[in-house]
């Protein structure tokens, strides 16, 4: 749940095509986090060139066994379900890259592929049929062989568990503060967090809860409401949260970080859980049953 990373420069256009596209080693290798070149993919950490015409790299870990290959496809030879699920959860996104993974009888297992959203990558994994199987995670170059993945300063440093992103609600720009109280009067603010890119996302509840994102100026940008259930809203621990769904989020978003979560109840007894999470810098709110099952899950942004 914990990772870091450092940064290595390359042209934008090498760095977005660049990848691994045989596996040599199974999986991780048996020394902890270390990992084979052919374990990732490189692509630039985000879609705008630098004015020097370079640009960071990441590596998205994918991680794969002997014999195993991925094949660049394009766009349109993605199953359709693909398409609808980015249609739906990465709205505006824009398409970089898609791989098919195939076994060594070059039969497809699934897809690979990467979107940016917000200018920053997402890498996703689906099985051979379209169906999402996993937000895969990011590592900076020099943190591949790292302990955890990551380092102080990196770009994934958050992984540490110090939330060094959350801002006290008294220290909200007037502008985010004076667009609330003009428009969400009756809001209780719950939690804000400032990104890597200035922007601010702040959780309120009002009967439901909300999560409404502005730019680093103070600019509106959207308002979501969070996938909950109706009822009383508390905030919890991910340890009074059930272990289903603490194992489900450890499974589709490898080394993600807890922001906030949040119980639903009615009548005194638990409906659900929703968990707000980063994972690579992209914040997510999944939401569970009581009983810890995945429902569904929004991207915020």
């Amino acid at each position: 749940m914990k990772t870091r990373i450092s940064l290595s420069r390359a042209s934008y256009v090498l760095l977005a095509a660049t990848i691994i596209t045989s596996c040599n080693k199974n999986d991780l290798s048996s020394s902890g986090d270390r990992l084979s070149t052919s374990n990732t993919i490189a692509v630039a950490a985000s879609s705008t060139v630098s004015t020097s015409g370079s640009t960071d790299s990441v590596y998205l870990i994918q991680p794969c066994k002997r014999g195993d290959k991925r094949d660049s496809v394009a766009q349109s030879a993605l199953p359709t379900t693909i398409g609808t699920y980015l249609t739906a959860n990465y709205n505006g996104a824009m398409f970089r890259k898609a791989f098919a993974l195939k076994n060594s009888a070059s039969v497809v297992t699934g897809y690979v592929v990467v979107v940016y959203y917000n200018d920053k990558p997402v890498g996703l994994q689906f099985d051979s049929a379209g169906t999402f199987v996993k937000v895969l995670e990011q590592r900076e170059k020099g943190d591949l062989d790292a302990p955890g993945g990551f380092h102080h300063g990196g770009r994934f440093e958050e992984r540490d568990g110090e939330h060094r992103d959350t801002v006290a609600l008294n220290s909200l720009p007037v502008g985010v503060m004076a667009y609330l109280a003009s428009n969400y009067a009756t809001d209780t603010l719950m939690k804000v967090f400032q990104n890597r890119d200035g922007s601010f996302v702040v959780l309120s509840k009002n009967n439901g809860l909300y999560a409404t994102v502005f730019t680093s100026i103070a600019t509106f940008v959207k308002r979501d409401q969070l996938p909950t259930e109706r009822g009383s809203i508390q905030a919890v621990e991910l340890t009074g949260v059930p272990s289903t769904a603490a194992n489900y989020l450890s499974t589709t978003y490898p080394n993600y970080v807890v922001e906030k979560a949040f119980s639903f109840s009615e009548g005194g007894t638990v409906k659900g859980y929703v968990v707000f999470i980063d994972a690579n810098n992209t914040k997510y709110a999944v939401e569970f049953d009581a009983a810890g099952n995945f429902l569904r899950a929004k991207t915020i942004h």
